[in-house]
């Protein structure tokens, strides 16, 4: 309750205790009986019955003649709590009263005392304390208390929004070193975990989209009924000492070397050296046309001669990996004169410098239907390449099956529309690995389109999410055979599952450098897809048991398998490759430091037909593995001393499908 008071005034009967102060008007009506209306008048030597039982107090006692200065003290001090606390003020008719009252004075308990409520109505309250001098401090401080006008009571205010302010960046502040706190504590939690247990591997679940880190509880994950179900059941309760158990051979086993080039081989190599003295190759067989390009390549020597050779008379297949080093005249000439009506497979891989709009116009695409029997083309790396001479190229094949355009920078949306256009009821294979200016789901519609796609690779495109997937494995599920999904950072187990649902002839499938993939996908792969022979699962954050499971439930049919980098490969997956997937010709581990040289061993033993073994990384193998293992086929590239890049093979040829 907020009060204006004036200047507040004491009367005395001794005003020389006080330093001599004069007494105001007001002092001096009440002095002279003047009293003003509204004053409130506590003299406590005349405390009159009427004006107590207002104040609520109890009439009727007397008060006694003589005071102690104690009984005088808590008098006064008890008035003074009853203006603050209260609350009454006395009304016109008491205050006019006259001051007369009994000698006698009453003294009230605590109990008795009852609050005073001053009720302001015309003119301000005033308080006139009439003590005696020996309670001047007491007087004083109470002057002081409530000597307050509405320039502090705005200053109050002022400073109370200032203090407000102050608080609510202090609380700011506070959240903020909360919640920094609680993610260095999960930061912290999450090291300290990996620390003491190397096998384990905790993944990371980054499909929330604020930054925030959350680790992944397999353990607890319901995983429902099923194959995969099964299978981790019965990992959970192996004992692997008693079951994964290896010794070295006591002899070492040669690996089988390479025998006696062929004749062949040996005419290849001789012909590759001295590629600049062939006249013609019209009569060889497109196989060792192709094996002559290979090397050729790998020793430099790819010019525009040998490009003459390739294509001279009516070629079948013209396969050239490496097109950098021939110039766009020298092309230009060469494809204008060949003839390429029974051309099938072309392949001109790195030709970004010489395949523009002008030399598909004028030299390959010299008419519509220009390349009737053409089935195959890759143009990889041509960074040339338009949607308009993506479309000329379209129109002049229509027998197209398989076009790879990976890397091909300036495609977009509308050459993928123009090209399926024409191919609608022809192409089975697409690569469009890379292509930066294709928008996913923009090129949805066109892709549904297509009568018979089997093959579809994606990687590297940024916009592909689980809608795009989940829209071409409904349209293409009853012939997809392969699908290419790797560096699709948006992907999550939401897309795994359906192609796991409806594409069970899926033959191969990369899911490399997938961060959100959790073992759900491993379990829906398994209990889907059972035919997969090529997987490759490079990057991931997949567990010892969940691989472990994919390999007891599908393991049979691999071929080809990758998990270079994944971390959680450990004894179980070591254990499970060994007894369940014995028809492996090719195992990529590498970066997987937790197989030993033990679980190594039992692999490589077990897989009889396994030919090519990668372990770049793998510092921990030594040389009682190397030394003790009893696979003589297997070739291991990777290790120190090893070779390495002459089972590289940066670029596939494409075959007809």
């Amino acid at each position: 309750m907020k009060m204006d008071f004036p200047k507040k005034t004491v009367s005395r009967e001794n005003d020389e205790n006080l330093g001599g102060s004069e007494l105001s008007d007001d002092n001096k009506n009440e002095e002279m009986g003047q009293r003003r209306p509204g004053t409130l008048n506590l003299n406590l030597n005349n405390p009159p019955d009427e004006r107590h039982s207002k104040l609520g107090f109890q009439s009727g006692a007397n008060f006694p003649e003589e005071q102690t200065e104690n009984e005088e003290k808590d008098y006064a001090v008890h008035c003074v709590e009853a203006y603050f606390k209260g609350m009454e003020t006395l009304s016109d008719e008491e205050s006019e009263e006259g001051s007369g009252s009994s000698s006698k004075r009453k003294r009230y308990s605590t109990e008795e005392k009852g609050e005073a409520k001053i009720e302001n109505e015309s003119s301000p309250t005033e308080i006139i304390f009439d003590i005696e001098d020996d309670l001047a401090l007491l007087n004083l401080t109470t002057l002081s208390l409530v000597a307050t006008n509405e320039e502090s009571d705005s200053n109050l205010q002022k400073e109370g929004t200032q203090m407000n302010e102050f608080q609510r960046a202090r609380e700011w502040r506070e959240r903020r070193l909360r919640e920094a706190k609680r993610r260095h504590y999960e930061v912290a939690r999450y090291c300290a975990r990996r620390l003491a247990h190397p096998q384990e591997d905790d993944s990371f679940n980054k499909g929330n989209k604020k930054g925030v880190l959350k680790e992944a509880e397999d353990e607890s994950q319901d995983f429902g009924g099923g194959p995969f179900y099964e299978a981790m059941v019965m990992i959970k309760k192996r004992n692997l000492v008693q079951e994964l158990k290896w010794m070295p051979a006591k002899n070492k086993v040669e690996v089988r070397q390479c025998g006696v080039p062929s004749l062949m081989d040996l005419s290849l190599k001789i012909l590759a050296r001295n590629a600049e003295a062939i006249v013609s190759l019209e009569l060889v067989p497109d196989f060792l046309r192709h094996k002559l390009s290979q090397i050729v390549r790998k020793k430099g020597k790819m010019n525009a001669h040998f490009l003459e050779l390739l294509a001279s008379g009516s070629p079948t297949e013209i396969r050239l990996n490496d097109c950098s080093e021939i110039n766009t005249d020298d092309f230009t000439r060469i494809f204008g004169a060949c003839d390429k009506k029974n051309l099938i497979v072309l392949q001109l891989d790195l030709c970004g410098r010489i395949l523009t709009e002008n030399v598909i116009i004028n030299t390959i695409v010299t008419q519509n239907f220009s390349l009737p029997a053409l089935t195959t083309i890759s143009l990889t790396g041509a960074y040339q390449l338009t949607d308009f001479g993506l479309s000329k190229l379209a129109r002049s094949a229509s027998a197209l099956q398989s076009v790879n355009l990976s890397q091909c920078s300036l495609l977009t949306n509308e050459g993928i529309n123009l090209l399926v256009k024409h191919l609608k009821s022809t192409l089975r294979v697409l690569y469009i690995d890379h292509c930066q200016n294709i928008y996913a789901v923009s090129m949805l519609p066109a892709l549904r389109k297509l009568n018979c796609l089997e093959v579809l690779s994606v990687a590297g495109i940024e916009t592909v999410d689980d809608y795009f997937v989940t829209e071409i494995v409904r349209a293409h599920c009853l012939n997809m055979r392969q699908l290419v999904l790797a560096n699709c950072g948006q992907l999550t187990d939401r897309a795994l599952k359906f192609v796991g649902k409806k594409c069970s002839r899926l033959c191969a499938l990369d899911l490399s450098h997938l961060d959100n993939l959790t073992d759900a996908t491993v379990q829906y792969l398994a209990d889907g897809c059972r035919s997969i022979c090529s997987l490759k699962l490079c990057r991931n954050n997949f567990s010892d048991e969940a691989l472990a499971a994919f390999l007891e439930v599908s393991g049979d049919s691999l071929t080809e398998l990758s998990l270079n980098h994944v971390r959680g490969v450990g004894l179980n997956t070591a254990l499970s490759l060994a007894k369940c997937s014995r028809n492996l010709l090719s195992l990529d581990l590498s970066w997987c430091r937790f197989i030993k040289d033990e679980a190594l061993g039992f692999i490589v033993d077990n897989c009889s037909l396994l030919r090519l073994l990668k372990l770049f990384g793998c510092s921990q193998i030594t040389n009682v593995f190397l030394n003790g293992h009893s696979n003589s086929m297997v070739q291991i590239i990777g290790l120190p001393l090893t070779p390495a890049l002459k089972h590289l093979q940066l670029l596939e040829p494409q075959h007809t499908p």
